[in-house]
């Protein structure tokens, strides 16, 4: 199953609180914090949500 690279590039003061609690939800805390997770739909939805805050890469 591939899986995608998540990374924080952008930080969140002064986000809405809704991309706040996503980017707690995906495990982001800090700027350049990387997480990996399964690609699947939650998560795709979570990234499109946050897609300005976020850099996101495919990897197997």
């Amino acid at each position: 199953m591939a899986r995608l690279k998540i990374t924080q590039v952008k930080s969140v003061i002064g986000a809405k609180p809704k991309h706040r609690a996503t980017m707690q939800t995906l495990g982001l805390r800090k700027i350049r914090q990387t997480v990996v997770k399964d690609d699947r739909p939650e998560f795709r939805g979570m990234v499109h949500s946050v897609r300005h805050l976020v850099e996101v890469e495919e990897v197997e």
